[in-house]
């Protein structure tokens, strides 16, 4: 007996404690288990899939053969807590706290300010702790590897690339420390004042690999002498079970052959978690030494299955250095497919029997390791047998050749022979950290000295249900020489050969069959280069015709802002580059967040239940399953709902949950009350709903505009005589252009816990959330209880981007009525999907224009029309509109003007606020007519914009007057600082030198209007405590959602009251403090609640003026103590009222900002035209930002935004299906920019010496304004995407939609490739997406 209980004990430590699990439940991750049962919650919940990076932690393994510990990192949310019997695993709270020390990668990344709102970063700090535990001094290349699977929303990586960048062997140049002029290049102006730095890397702690935690002694024991046993752990609806030896794992399989193996997880894992997957029985065979080892043989090497894809990658590179070049093509080309594939975390866990298992469609090994001719060896009850990969072997989908009993044990790869080449390629919606669209393995032999092909083989992912082999291609080749007119047959057959249906899984059809006549041409490239150095052929590839993979190198990046004054006080902190203020604790893991706060006795989860149909009637919803279902407490219907069941918004109302009706895929419909979060999503996919369809649902602004389904009012500005003017022009010219929407993909999902206090209906609600007042008032008249009985708590937010305000505000409704029934606190936290699917993004537009320009491109007339497609409800829709019109001119005084909009009410998830509010679709629209007009006159896009832009005292075309000095300031400063003409013609040199790649520069302004319109909105009030020990407490109602909010306020406060920030705490926002507050939103944060913050500190700074005149050289704690005891008030709320703002449509007049906020940005791209994939290689910004409060703070936003708008306008696409539902729910379908996105030289500077009257000490609103500027991207890769169309003999304007993806990019290109593909007709089939 306890022999058996001996053996279900799970036995590991984490952060050096020793942890015994006796009742591990094999459903049970990691992370839950770190963040529920120890309470370490320091490792985050990003997305559930291994795809965000925020739970990672570092994993550390004894491996008794080779007496050495292994440490690698890995994804908590997939690590399942029964493989980790006998490891050792590291938090971010066991390598350092500030009760401690803190550890130099926490610091570093704090210091460097590579934090805002500090969710990514325990993921961060994990990763580079890794890689710095395997290699002191890392290169800059695995620095970019190791945080390749980590995404950031807030900084734009450059930050926290500089952090890291400290610990490279490099590190003493000037260079890796950010400083522009490297001392190298013998630049150096002596007479030049040292520019002012966002941090200083003589102030940080070395790092000593002596202080780090030790592996556990006892594991190392329990290794080496414990003899293999079998593991079995026995969960709610799983058994798990280990063999300890291969005939054992043999018997398991045979009697269990439906029982996946898992080693990784990273492929059953998402199944069971996304696709609700039940396996009764998991059998793991990680203690079965046959499937690790590695055995050489003359012909090749036989790597086991279970190995990690990193240790494979390790194995191979070892090889690569050992063998000649000639044996290690297969290595090489495999190298090139793991570098990419998956990110670190996951090649570290995912193992080769695993990946080619799986048998993935789009698999980037399979292919190549088909073309190579490599085999497996399975081993069965019947004996072992090897099985070659070739066509045979990959049946059907996720399907192999293989029986179910059997089992991979090992993968042999052969090495190459002389005049036989292999080449991998892949194209992947992001360049790293991604699925790949198409990948391809390609093998040419030829015999010595000869260009006839004696064997061939080629192999594509992506193209069908399995991976294919391209055998007609290859036939077409085989004892024919490889020459120009035998490669151009290949390319017929091989397009016939791989024919894709135009309405098949994953869409890009066009794409994908251009990519595979893409990558034979990159393959033929590549052949004749190698025949032309063994000298088989002699003639030259001509070098424009060459392709070297695109750069990236990140190179070292400038930020300036200007010195403070000589005079300013050393105490004073306004203007200096501070840290944020909760940086060190976002980096140790302390900061809490709304999920992270702990769990009060009794607490309940509530998971929604959503619609399945975008538009039809409910008939019937059947929760007596759910009901049934062990935790499951209760299920909330709107029949529970004692107050308001609708938010009112705009004349429309919004239902919390759908009673009769539902209007789009997603809608909430009820909510299951649990005991667990497990239990409550079980309990939401258990009810039953029955529907009955409505007729003809509405997905596009096109079918909108047919229905006349609109929102109302749509609205109109116009100036001047728009149509008289078209007739006096020389030129006129119609276009339009598609703006995808953007998913906010703030990395802390939407999060509320409600907490009822006993007596009398009141309720503590915390939660992550822009607008707590807004939220308040929608529990209070929920629930039809006064608004004094509800307090809403933000401490801080994991980002917003606007994603956290209205839809919030419904979420925290219904998790209230669920409190209010079951008097207990529940706890409502979106998984990812659900958060994607339920809460809505930016609004896509469709933007119609016609123009009217001289042929010396002055633009005299303009008529726009923008649709937004609005969703179902209408949210803050109609107000985008209005957004998107009052800012149709951005930097461009067109006298005659005309632009209206519509909010179109669709079957969609509604759309709702997104930084930048319409503008950034606004602007696009306009700035694509103008490209479109330089275009047609066959001029630079850059003199068209400078002679149309304001000059001298300007009126909008709302009549509002403002001085565009600032504008032409940083549109000159820019073309200087980027060095633009110069490039320009570089540019043009390097498009006449190269056929297949093209760069692309392009330079965009913008001015920005700061503030809301709604008048009411901008004001704000502060309350401010001083304390008898002479501590400050300030609150005030702006949320900290990593925009350094409560950073800048304290430095408000530190130069208002003439004390040192340390004296001043800022602890959370809150209801009960300050009262009807308005959201932080609007890029109008700072300046509201600063000034509030600094009216009430000068009101206490006055009180205290007679006891400091009596006392004139008293301590600061000396005149408080004084103030007490002469009984005088030592608390003031402080007011701002905000600027009086309005717009008067009928009139088309108004004043709706207080000011504007000006810049202007130089990209340049370099684009490979055969994949569409590109780099951005490098971004100059400069940004009119006033005096900055705190530039290190204002530095960051810029670079988020900016990194934020580059994902709007080149990577980032919501894929909705035909019926409406939305296929990219997740990072593994959704791809925000990570490290790889980052411009290669990414350089920033803070306009100097300009001031602004309207905002507190002469500074100016940064959130929002900056995003636009990531379309500079865009229409860089727009002007590369035209000089490869000229290579074709295609001139002028062309369409290209936004996200410029390499889809978009490349088909545009227009290259031979792309043209041989058939279009399909229209309506001839259903495509797999919708246009929206």
């Amino acid at each position: 007996m306890s022999l058996q209980k001996e053996e279900n004990t799970l036995c590991f430590f984490i952060n050096g404690k020793k942890v015994t699990e006796n009742h591990a439940d094999p459903e049970t991750m990691l992370l839950s288990f770190l963040r529920e049962k120890l309470r370490l919650t320091g490792t985050k919940y990003g997305c559930g899939g291994g795809g965000c990076g925020a739970c990672t932690v570092m994993v550390s393994r004894f491996q008794p053969a080779t007496k050495t510990i292994t440490h690698y990192s890995a994804n908590a949310c997939l690590l399942p807590l029964c493989q980790l019997h006998g490891a050792a695993v590291t938090t971010v709270e066991g390598i350092g706290s500030s009760k401690t020390r803190i550890h130099p990668v926490q610091e570093r990344i704090a210091k460097a300010h590579g934090s805002q709102c500090g969710f990514c970063t325990p993921g961060m700090v994990m990763s580079m702790y890794t890689l710095l535990r395997n290699k002191l001094q890392p290169s800059m290349d695995d620095i970019t590897q190791a945080l390749a699977g980590n995404l950031c929303r807030c900084t734009g990586y450059r930050p926290i690339v500089d952090g890291c960048r400290t610990f490279c062997q490099e590190t003493n140049c000037c260079q890796a420390n950010g400083v522009g002029n490297c001392c190298l290049s013998g630049e150096v102006n002596t007479e030049e004042p040292e520019q002012p730095q966002l941090f200083d890397k003589n102030d940080f702690l070395p790092l000593d690999p002596t202080q780090e935690l030790i592996f556990p002694p006892e594991l190392i024991l329990m290794a080496e002498t414990a003899s293999p046993q079998t593991l079995t752990f026995q969960g709610e609806r799983m058994t798990w079970m280990s063999p300890a030896s291969l005939e054992e794992l043999v018997q398991m399989k045979t009697s269990n052959p439906k029982a996946p193996l898992v080693m990784g997880n990273t492929n059953i894992g998402p199944d069971i978690k996304f696709k609700g997957v039940l396996h009764p029985l998991i059998i793991s065979p990680t203690q079965v030494k046959e499937l690790f080892e590695v055995t050489q043989t003359p012909q090749g090497v036989w790597v086991g299955a279970g190995c990690s894809l990193s240790e494979v990658q390790s194995l191979l590179e070892k090889l690569v250095i050992q063998f000649s070049e000639e044996k290690t093509e297969l290595f090489k080309a495999l190298i090139h497919q793991l570098r990419n594939l998956g990110s670190q975390q996951i090649r570290n866990v995912a193992s080769l029997g695993g990946n080619i298992m799986s048998a993935y469609p789009n698999s980037d090994l399979n292919p190549v390791l088909a073309a190579g001719s490599c085999k497996v060896s399975v081993i069965s009850n019947a004996g072992r047998r090897e099985v070659p990969l070739n066509q045979d072997f990959f049946v059907s989908f996720g399907k192999t050749i293989l029986k179910p009993e059997e089992i991979a044990v090992a993968v042999f790869i052969p090495f190459s022979r002389k005049g036989e080449f292999v080449r991998a390629f892949r194209q992947a919606p992001r360049k790293e950290s991604s699925f790949a669209t198409v990948t391809t393995g390609m093998r040419v032999f030829f015999s010595e000295g000869s260009r006839v092909v004696q064997d061939v083989s080629i192999y594509y992912g992506g193209m069908g249900p399995t991976t294919v082999s391209a055998a007609k291609t290859c036939a077409a080749l085989i004892n024919r020489p490889w020459d120009d007119e035998n490669l151009s047959r290949a390319y017929d057959i091989l397009l016939d050969e791989l024919a894709l249906p135009p309405s098949a899984p994953g869409g890009k059809v066009d794409f994908r069959r251009s990519l595979t006549l893409s990558f034979l041409f990159k393959f033929n490239l590549e052949v004749l280069q190698k025949l032309r150095e063994m000298n088989v052929i002699i003639d030259e590839l001509p070098n424009k015709m060459q392709i070297h993979p695109l750069p990236k190198e990140i190179q070292p990046s400038l930020q300036e802002f200007q010195h403070v004054s000589n005079n300013q006080s050393n105490l004073d902190p306004v203007g200096r580059p501070i840290m944020h203020r909760s940086a060190i604790s976002h980096a140790t893991g302390e900061a809490v967040y709304c999920d992270d706060i702990p769990k009060t006795d009794g607490e309940l989860f509530l998971a929604p239940v959503t619609s399945s149909r975008a538009h039809a009637k409910i008939v019937g919803l059947d929760v007596s399953e759910a009901l049934q279902l062990p935790g499951v407490v209760d299920v909330i219907t709107a029949e529970d709902i004692p107050g308001k069941k609708v938010r009112p918004f705009g004349g429309y109302t919004e239902e919390l949950l759908a009673a009769t009706e539902v209007s789009c895929i997603g809608q909430l419909l009820c909510a299951v009350v649990a005991d667990t979060r497990a239990h409550a999503k079980r309990g939401a996919s258990a009810v039953k709903i029955s529907y009955e369809d409505l007729p003809e649902p509405v997905f596009t602004v096109e079918e909108a505009i047919e229905k006349l389904s609109f929102f109302e009012p749509r609205r109109v500005l116009e100036k001047g005589n728009v149509t008289e003017a078209f007739k006096s022009v020389d030129r006129v010219y119609e276009g339009e252009i598609r703006l995808g929407g953007q998913e906010h993909f703030y990395m802390e999902t939407q999060s509320v816990l409600v907490v009822p206090v006993s007596e009398e209906k009141e309720f503590n609600i915390y939660i992550s959330t822009q607008a707590p007042s807004f939220c308040q008032e929608a529990v209070a008249e929920t629930l039809n209880i006064p608004s004094n009985r509800v307090t809403c708590h933000v401490r801080r937010i994991g980002g917003a981007f606007g994603g956290k305000v209205t839809k919030t505000a419904i979420l925290a409704s219904i998790t209230a009525v669920a409190a209010l029934k079951t008097s207990q606190a529940v706890r409502c936290i979106l998984d990812r999907g659900d958060d994607m699917l339920i809460s809505g993004a930016r609004h896509p537009v469709l933007g119609k224009y016609k123009v009217g320009f001289m042929n010396d491109g002055r633009i005299l007339a303009a008529d726009v029309q923008y649709y937004a497609n609005a969703g179902n409800t209408v949210d803050e829709s109609v107000l985008v509109a209005e957004k998107i019109v009052l800012h149709m001119d951005n930097a461009y005084n067109i006298p005659n003007l005309r632009g209206r909009a519509a909010a179109c009410r669709t079957n969609l998830p509604s759309n709702t606020a997104f930084r930048g509010f319409g503008v950034p679709q606004s602007i696009m629209v306009v700035e694509n007519m103008l490209n479109d007009v330089a275009m047609v006159l066959g001029r630079p896009a850059d003199q068209i914009r400078e002679i149309n832009m304001y000059k001298g005292q300007s009126v909008t075309h709302y009549k509002f007057e403002f001085c565009p000095e600032n504008l032409l300031r940083c549109w000159d400063e820019c073309k200087l600082k980027s060095d633009y003409s110069a490039r320009c013609k570089t540019v043009d040199q390097f498009n006449q030198q190269n056929r297949w790649k093209k760069r692309g520069i392009s330079i965009i302004p913008i001015k920005y209007g700061i503030a809301f319109t709604d008048s009411f909105l901008n004001q704000a009030a502060a309350l401010v405590h001083i304390y008898k020990d002479g501590s400050v407490l300030v609150t005030h109602g702006g949320t900290e959602m990593g925009q350094g909010i409560h950073t800048k306020m304290q430095q408000v406060a530190s130069r208002e009251l003439h004390i040192p920030p340390s004296k001043i705490y800022i602890s959370d926002t809150s209801t009960n403090t300050v009262p009807n507050t308005c959201p932080s939103a609007a890029s109008f944060g700072t300046d509201a609640n600063g000034m509030a913050v600094k009216n009430a500190c000068q009101i206490l700074y006055q009180r205290l003026e007679p006891i400091r005149q009596k006392n004139p050289k008293g301590s600061w704690e000396s005149w408080v103590n004084a103030a007490f005891f002469e009984k005088m008030s030592l608390s003031a709320t402080g007011f701002y009222r905000g600027p009086d703002l309005y717009i008067d449509w009928d009139k088309m007049e108004g004043e709706p900002y207080a000011y504007f906020t000006f810049g202007a940005c130089c990209s340049e791209v370099e684009l490979d035209c055969l994949t569409g994939d590109y780099r951005t290689v490098r971004t100059d910004i400069v940004v009119d930002i006033g005096r900055s409060v705190n530039p290190s703070v204002d530095i960051g936003q810029i670079e988020g935004a900016f990194m934020q708008g580059l994902g709007l306008y080149t990577l980032e696409e919501l894929k909705f299906s035909p019926s409406g539902l939305l296929y990219t729910r997740g990072p593994s379908q959704y791809k925000i920019p990570a490290v790889c996105d980052v411009p290669l030289q990414f350089n920033v500077y803070l306009l100097p010496d300009t001031y602004n009257p309207h905002a507190i000490y002469s500074s100016k609103g940064i959130g929002e304004p900056v995003l636009f500027l990531g379309s500079s991207v865009f229409f860089a890769i727009k002007d590369a995407v035209a000089a490869a169309r000229s290579e074709s003999g295609l001139v002028g304007p062309f369409s290209l939609d936004s996200p410029a993806t390499p889809e978009r990019a490349c088909l545009a290109c227009a290259s031979p490739f792309t043209q041989k593909i058939p279009a399909s007709k229209p309506g001839s089939f259903k495509p797999w997406a919708l246009n929206i």
